[in-house]
């Protein structure tokens, strides 16, 4: 068992189909994105880390650099299901031109998406995104001088239970008869159990939570983290910034809101050096000086580009759901959509350049 050869040689479909490619849109897009990242290096990465190829034994499989590019192309174009994502790589010349493969070739199938997927580690993809914003920053783009820190709720996959039963469900799948379904076979789909419940704004809500940091100039997302609804937020901000450091440069300046706020923040910015960013709030017995909502304003002015991430990937990915049951496989969609938003935001800024 190896990798597939793809063919790399013109067909009588690409030949016939030169002209119209000329002119087609999409496919320039495409180009400029390949355009960006040295897929090589990204390449590497992948191999070392992917077991899928390597044996004698078996039918060849698809490098895993062609699949990574399959889940892009879903993330780019809000394509909801893995079947579906075959069909549009069978029905679009973009697609087939930015993947490499002839227009003779099929799409990979459906299941080799989800396979694909279920391979992947949460290291693994932070190593890919650190490779991609290092090449971003060797064509001199500053991607973490200042970084904005926020956190978003995201409604489970699942519909909601309440407290006492979401802890018998979690107690029943610990025993062995809670592992397999009705026939005795090892359970593959189940419902989500991770997810629990948080009040905001007075609104209950059932779900996760998608921490992320954001760098202020060009937009980037730096890190994301998933956690249940129930964790709150402050803890996760030295998270957020150690995940942020992807240059041998210091990060200067966090902007976050006022649920940062505090000592241990504070401090922590303190011992690395880091100009702190954090809303102030009044506290029991204290007002806000007009300096300090003064200041407030002027951060809030500049942490936007956080939300304005999570707007995006709101309208465009669906991502105030959760697609997967586990929250491990929703850390890792978030670490794709990632990617996908820094390639792209990425080839537009260069673009301009």
């Amino acid at each position: 068992m190896g990798f597939k050869n793809m063919k790399t040689n013109f067909t009588f479909t690409d030949i016939s189909l030169f002209a119209s490619m000329e002119k087609n849109r999409a496919i320039k897009r495409m180009e400029q994105i390949n355009a960006t990242v040295d897929w090589s290096r990204i390449e590497s990465l992948l191999m070392r880390n992917y077991p899928v190829g390597k044996s004698f034994e078996g039918n060849d499989a698809y490098p895993p650099l062609i699949l990574m590019k399959c889940l892009l192309l879903q993330q780019w174009f809000k394509i909801d299901s893995d079947p579906e994502l075959e069909t549009q790589i069978n029905d679009r010349i973009s697609f087939k031109k930015f993947l490499g493969i002839s227009f003779d070739d099929p799409a990979p199938d459906h299941s080799t998406f989800s396979r694909f997927r279920g391979r992947f580690s949460k290291d693994t993809m932070r190593m890919i995104n650190h490779e991609l914003l290092s090449q971003f920053a060797a064509r001199s783009l500053t991607i973490n001088e200042g970084i904005a820190i926020d956190v978003r709720l995201v409604q489970s996959a699942s519909h909601p239970l309440s407290n006492e039963i979401l802890q018998e469900e979690k107690a029943k799948r610990e025993t062995p008869q809670g592992k397999v379904d009705k026939n005795g076979k090892a359970l593959k789909f189940s419902r989500d159990l991770e997810s629990d419940w948080t009040v905001k704004n007075d609104v209950a809500h059932y779900g996760i939570k998608e921490h992320a940091s954001v760098d202020v100039k060009y937009g980037f997302v730096l890190s994301t983290e998933m956690t249940p609804a129930s964790h709150h937020d402050s803890p996760y901000l030295p998270l957020c910034v150690a995940g942020s450091c992807h240059t041998k440069k210091p990060i200067k300046k966090v902007f976050a809101d006022k649920g940062y706020f505090g000592k241990p923040n504070r401090e922590f910015l303190a011992l690395n050096n880091i100009e702190d960013g954090i809303m102030r709030k009044a506290t029991t017995g204290t007002e806000l000086t007009e300096y300090e909502k003064e200041r407030n304003k002027a951060i809030s002015k500049v942490r936007y580009i956080v939300e304005q991430y999570f707007g995006l990937s709101h309208l465009y990915n669906k991502a105030y759901r959760a697609r997967f049951p586990k929250l491990i496989t929703n850390t890792l969609d978030a670490l794709f959509r990632q990617m996908a938003f820094n390639l792209f935001r990425a080839s537009r800024i260069l673009k301009t350049a």
